[in-house]
């Protein structure tokens, strides 16, 4: 019976040392104050997004006239706002210092954004009138 009892507990200890599948949430302070722009290619130049810690979302690019609006973390490794109405929510699939990858669940599909931390200075290009 000891030697059962004893089996039994190195088998359950084995099983305690076993990882965690759920990757790590990412630390709240790398998305917001930091200026991110497309590692995409096809994106427009410059596209850039901006969480700032109040709430506020930058969106912008060389193309486009900028956007504000309210985001805010929807748990531990998601983010939503809304852009003309319509509410978007994203998954944070990795973040650090130099990286953003987003998947955004938009209202017809779901698509993977890559975005890198923006090296300064940076100056949008002459647009062709």
């Amino acid at each position: 019976m000891r030697g059962l009892v004893l089996a039994a507990a190195l088998t359950l200890s084995g099983c305690a040392s076993q990882p965690d599948p759920r990757p790590e949430p990412p630390p709240p302070g790398l998305l917001s104050g930091r200026v991110w722009v497309s590692a995409d290619e096809g994106t427009p130049m410059g596209e850039m997004r901006i969480f700032l810690a109040d709430g506020t979302l930058v969106l912008d690019s060389c193309w486009e006239t900028y956007r504000l609006s309210k985001w805010e973390r929807d748990g531990e490794d998601r983010i939503r706002w809304e852009e003309d109405g319509q509410p978007i929510g994203a998954k944070i699939l990795a973040l650090n210092e130099t990286e953003l990858h987003l998947e955004l669940e938009l209202v017809s599909n779901i698509v993977q954004k890559r975005y890198r931390a923006a090296e300064v200075p940076f100056v949008c290009p002459d647009m062709p009138r």
